[in-house]
């Protein structure tokens, strides 16, 4: 009789066990979900903000046109990649961040562009955005690694393919906001 309460035991306790390791794995998915809807959030901003800026910097830089078109449509395939798919999002927001860069280049060879009220206007919007996308971003890194981690070590990665681990990827910044920047007085 004492056997069958020791294996009794064990098997209560394994089942702890592995509810406890599954419901983990359901955690660390849905905070980083969660995390990425903050995200999303703002790039939804972001989205409506670009029609605008645009339009606005086609009026001093018509013919700019490969560079309106070159950030439409970057904001249209990051618009355009499923809701699930946040791998897919992280590299189409990295190509509209670098199309973005050309229209505040822009800006800087249109000196009447620069003083207009409503550029402005929408440079101070889009920077608010970028800087809640960097929180957000910081946080949802920082939940992707949690995720990554217990999902790769033990005793997870045990049970990982059974209980539908997923990899997230961080959301990185891509090559061009990682050169150096290069000042020069001449």
């Amino acid at each position: 009789m004492s056997i069958v309460l020791i294996l009794f035991g064990i098997v209560v306790v394994l089942a702890f066990l592995l509810i406890s390791i599954f419901n983990r794995f359901v955690k660390n998915k849905n905070v980083v979900k969660d995390a990425w809807s903050n995200i999303d959030v703002a790039l939804k901003r972001r989205y409506d903000l670009i029609p605008n800026l645009v339009e606005t910097v086609k009026g001093y830089a018509a013919h700019e046109k490969t560079t309106f078109e070159a950030v439409i449509t970057a904001r249209n395939t990051a618009m355009s990649v499923p809701s699930g798919d946040i791998n897919g999002q992280i590299k189409a927001e990295n190509q509209l961040q670098q199309t973005l860069r050309s229209i505040f280049a822009l800006s800087e060879a249109y000196p009447d562009l620069k003083a207009n009220t409503n550029f402005l206007d929408l440079q101070n919007k889009l920077n608010e955005i970028e800087e809640n996308l960097e929180r957000s971003r910081r946080y949802y890194n920082g939940t992707v690694r949690e995720n990554n981690i217990y999902g790769e070590s033990f005793p997870g990665v045990l049970f990982a393919g059974v209980f539908g681990y997923q990899h997230f990827d961080f959301f990185e910044a891509d090559q061009a906001e990682r050169e150096n920047v290069k000042v020069s007085f001449n």
